[in-house]
């Protein structure tokens, strides 16, 4: 029997990133649960970007660690009117962000092994001396761009982008308090809106859940806040997430988390 038939599965990515997600745990039988606790907003001021795009037949390297990052890089090229030089070379944390810059007609050089900002770092070849661009979140960790400058390059990381508590989605609040059987966070940033929207209720309502994190971050910010963490994939993608999920509950015995 498939591990997520029937399940009742929180998804708390931003709404216009949580499709994927749900739709994989569709595929496998589960009950999607929406209720997403980040909102994604370009920052107020894009002024650097713009400086930067200006003068982008300069940089040897452009790097993204998100779809989000894409989307206001891209948007901010187009209205400059200009487009890629043939000569920049393009790094991607991860599939969706791949994914991301393709359906943007941009190919993509690099791919780490490990889908994290520091493996990143580490994966460009050549860097030294080397000139970067990373659109970043404006809450960024500094793995990457920390990572590249220990290795000599020279790194403008413009905010592109607030992660921003998302207004709770009342909808989302019903399904969520009738019970669930896992909740998924996909980003540091679900996990910590999650606690900052329900307060003293997020315990409660994650009681008796199998609780996923995408990735070694996530989990750490997750159990920092008091969250359990049951499920963590080797794969940090949202079909890895899915995956260990499958396994998790397989070894499990059915039951769910009424309220």
């Amino acid at each position: 029997m498939n591990g997520l038939e029937g399940r009742r599965v929180l998804v708390t990515r931003p709404r216009a990133q949580a499709p994927s997600l749900l739709a994989l745990l569709e595929e496998r039988g589960a009950v999607g649960i929406l209720f997403p606790t980040v909102a994604i907003a370009p920052v107020q001021d894009l002024s650097a970007l713009d400086a930067s795009i200006a003068r982008l037949a300069g940089f040897d390297w452009l790097a993204f660690t998100s779809a989000s990052g894409v989307a206001v890089f891209f948007d901010r090229l187009a209205a400059a009117g200009t487009g890629l030089p043939a000569c920049l070379r393009i790094a991607a944390v991860g599939p969706a962000t791949e994914r991301a810059l393709a359906e943007r007609g941009a190919r993509v050089d690099l791919v780490p092994r490990e889908f994290r900002g520091e493996r990143l770092a580490e994966e460009i070849p050549d860097v030294g001396g080397k000139r970067v661009l990373f659109p970043r979140a404006a809450i960024a960790r500094e793995a990457l761009a920390g990572g590249l400058r220990r290795r000599g390059a020279f790194v403008e990381d413009p905010a592109v982008y607030d992660t921003l508590p998302a207004d709770p989605d009342p909808r989302g609040l019903r399904e969520l308090e009738r019970g669930i059987d896992a909740a998924t966070f996909t980003s540091a940033s679900t996990a910590r809106n999650f606690v900052l929207l329900l307060g003293e209720r997020a315990a409660p309502l994650l009681e008796g859940a199998l609780v996923a994190c995408i990735g070694p971050t996530t989990a750490a910010e997750a159990r920092s806040l008091g969250i359990p963490v049951h499920v963590a994939p080797d794969t940090h993608t949202v079909e890895g997430l899915v995956a260990a999920l499958v396994e998790a509950f397989e070894s499990r015995p059915a039951g769910r988390n009424p309220r």
